[in-house]
């Protein structure tokens, strides 16, 4: 079944996201909470403001109300009402009759919203009763009405006042808070940033650096020391291996390399044109080396052995590859040459330097011999045919080596 691939969001946008959603929760129950605390202040600020305006105005008609005179007392209702204190004023005598009433145009009152219609049946719930007296006794009742369009007017500016406050207010909070995530977002950025690199290039040397939050240096220093652990395990098997590959290639008994090592170096220099015709092959075999097991046992061969293999690598440099194919055949790769002469000069090296005894751990000194042949690897097709000619070459040395018998 295929992997589905699903989107996931960051830890950037999953922190943004959070603090969003706490931003505008509180600010939205702040809002609720500090309209509903106004509107309560404003409520007992509008009753208390309706009744001394309703003092004020009984006093106002006392004189007209006196008299009886209705033009007088409507006059005063509409001026002190068209001024926008009130909405509808309706004045009674001491037997309950109407004396006189103002009210607002009904065109006027037909354009108050809803939500302003609301607003003003719950700061106004009732009208305002003021008893009108005249040397202490009462001879009539004026009956306010509130003026709701000057409150809500207030009411609306008010709140979209202290929305405008509140959206600037989360703005603020949320760029103080994507800046405080800036560091926290840094610090996992870093630690995914060397997990990440490490799976890709198995390079288990990065660390994580020391990171300002608790949580979070704990956890790299954690990381770390795992990594610590990785390092060295990577390591160890680095070590293995390259120990496993230098005793593939290397002759356990002389450290020379060995018949693999030899193969694929001269399949390489072969594979090249330009190094084929400056290469010859060496081989080499040890005259005599049979007499030396049978006379002082194979512990000595071996010591000849490792002796004849570090004159070899004397002679070869760091330019040249001695290799030991086995029992006391040697060969040498020469590359670089400029004509046979110097193969012949490297030759004569390796026979100067074998004419000096070999010196055993029992103090006994042997003489030691080899024989060498070459071939020009410019002369031969293939890796085989070159072996063959040098390995030609080598016994026909040998055989001029070899005493006759008349």
């Amino acid at each position: 079944m295929a992997k589905r691939n699903i989107r996931r969001p960051t830890f950037r946008s999953t922190l943004i996201r959070i603090s969003a959603i706490s931003v505008v929760t509180t600010l939205i129950i702040a809002w609720l909470f500090i309209s509903a605390t106004s509107l309560l202040s404003l409520r007992q600020y509008a009753e208390k403001n309706l009744q001394l305006l309703a003092s004020t105005v009984s006093h106002s008609v006392e004189a007209a109300v006196v008299f009886r005179d209705a033009h007088a007392a409507r006059d005063t209702l509409a001026q002190l009402g068209r001024q926008g204190q009130f909405a509808s004023a309706v004045v009674t005598d001491s037997d309950g009759e109407e004396l006189a009433r103002w009210a607002w145009p009904e065109e006027r009152t037909q354009h108050i919203d809803p939500l302003g219609e609301m607003v003003s049946h719950w700061l106004f719930p009732r009208p305002v009763e003021q008893p009108i007296e005249h040397n202490g006794q009462r001879i009539g009742t004026l009956t306010l009405t509130g003026e709701d369009s000057t409150v809500t007017r207030f009411v609306y500016r008010s709140l979209a006042v202290l929305t405008l406050c509140l959206l600037l207010a989360a703005l603020v909070a949320l760029l103080i808070t994507r800046r405080l995530h800036r560091g926290l977002v840094s610090a996992l950025q870093t630690i995914t940033g060397v997990v990440h690199e490490i799976r890709a290039t198995r390079q288990f040397s990065r660390r994580v650096p020391p990171s300002a939050i608790s949580e979070l240096h704990a956890f790299g220093e954690d990381f770390n020391s795992l990594l610590n652990e990785m390092e060295k395990w990577q390591r160890r098997e680095q070590q293995e291996r390259d120990s496993l590959l230098q005793r593939a290639l290397r002759d356990p008994l002389t450290g020379l390399a060995n018949r693999a090592a030899f193969t694929s170096a001269l399949d390489s220099v072969l594979s090249d044109a330009e190094r084929k015709l400056r290469t010859a092959l060496l081989f080499m075999d040890g005259d005599g080396f049979k007499s030396i097991n049978d006379r002082f046992g194979h512990a000595a061969g071996d010591e000849v052995l490792q002796s004849i293999a570090s004159r070899l690598s004397e002679c070869a440099g760091s330019r040249q590859l001695a290799c030991r194919f086995g029992g006391d055949e040697f060969a040498m790769i020469l590359e670089g040459l400029n004509d046979e002469d110097e193969v012949q000069a490297t030759i004569a090296a390796i026979h100067l330097r074998m004419e000096e005894p070999v010196v055993l751990s029992s103090g006994v000194a042997l003489a030691v011999r080899l024989s060498i042949g070459y071939a020009v690897a410019c002369q031969a097709a293939t890796a085989e045919a070159l072996m063959e000619a040098a390995d030609r070459s080598m016994y026909s040395e040998k055989e001029k080596r070899r005493p006759r018998v008349a």
